[in-house]
């Protein structure tokens, strides 16, 4: 399975076991998404798969509608970047909702994020950092087969608006033959590599350059830590400051600009 093929099984999967879920996003429906991320589901849940106008404000307006009204909608954005267009409607109504109305918004919207060769601008920003700068959103970013599958299908459970920033360079480059049986909440971090010389803390595809650059390390005698942070809101500081608590030494890796990160 891909990290791709595991975000539509989790599509899939609340699709079946909930009514109140839909898709909604820009060639969705019959063209399968940018990516194919709902590939097939049009025509396995008829009317649940909705295409939308290239209008990534209404987009979300609508979705926090249905959501005020019972419904669970997933929302795709074609890339993170383009996210900024639904700015308002979702730092400004998705995320204040309830502790103006005490009217749950349980919206998840999916931003394919990070950088990929040739994908230049407006197409590969990592917005993690600026949306974990608002109260109310949850922000989460999985690094894993596992985590992709995972944590969507907790995300669209959960009655907070989620911003899930799915990485596309590991659409198709990371995959695993089964699924993980260990399954961690949303907020809680993941130790991937035990040392005693530094953490790293990293999340979503530079994990894997913090996993690679650790064995490289071990042949030079040092002994690397690697945190998968998994979300970076809410951030398991207890699970960071207990592993540098034990090696003394902090590297934060990103990819997103540094400046306002959601590390830094």
């Amino acid at each position: 399975m891909t990290y791709l093929e595991a975000i539509r099984d989790a599509q899939a999967t609340v699709l079946r076991d909930d009514p109140s879920v839909f898709i909604y996003g820009q060639d969705v429906g019959v063209f399968g998404g940018p990516f194919k991320a709902t590939k097939g589901l049009f025509d396995e849940y008829p009317g649940r798969v909705k295409d939308a106008p290239i209008s990534e404000d209404a987009m979300v307006g609508l979705a926090v509608g249905a959501a005020i009204e019972g419904m669970r909608p997933i929302v795709e954005m074609q890339f993170a970047d383009f996210s900024s267009v639904g700015f308002n409607q979702i730092i400004n109504q998705a995320a204040t909702l309830y502790w103006r109305t005490n009217t749950p918004c349980p919206i998840t919207i999916r931003l394919p994020s990070g950088g990929t060769p040739g994908s230049g601008p407006f197409h590969s920003q990592s917005l993690e950092g600026l949306y974990s700068q608002f109260p109310g959103l949850v922000v989460v970013t999985p690094a894993t087969v596992a985590d992709a599958y995972h944590m969507l299908v907790e995300a669209v459970g959960l009655n907070d608006p989620v911003i899930f920033c799915e990485h596309k360079y590991l659409y198709y480059h990371l995959k695993s033959e089964e699924l993980d049986s260990e399954v961690l909440p949303i907020g809680k971090a993941r130790i991937v590599r035990s040392g005693t010389s530094a953490t790293l803390v990293t999340y979503s595809a530079m994990l894997h350059e913090c996993l690679a650059a650790a064995r490289q390390l071990e042949v030079d005698g040092y002994s690397i830590e690697v945190v998968d942070l998994r979300s970076v809101k809410p951030i398991d500081t207890d699970t960071i400051l207990a592993s540098v608590a034990r090696t003394g030494r902090l590297l934060a890796v990103g990819e997103a600009f540094p400046w306002g990160g959601s590390l830094f």
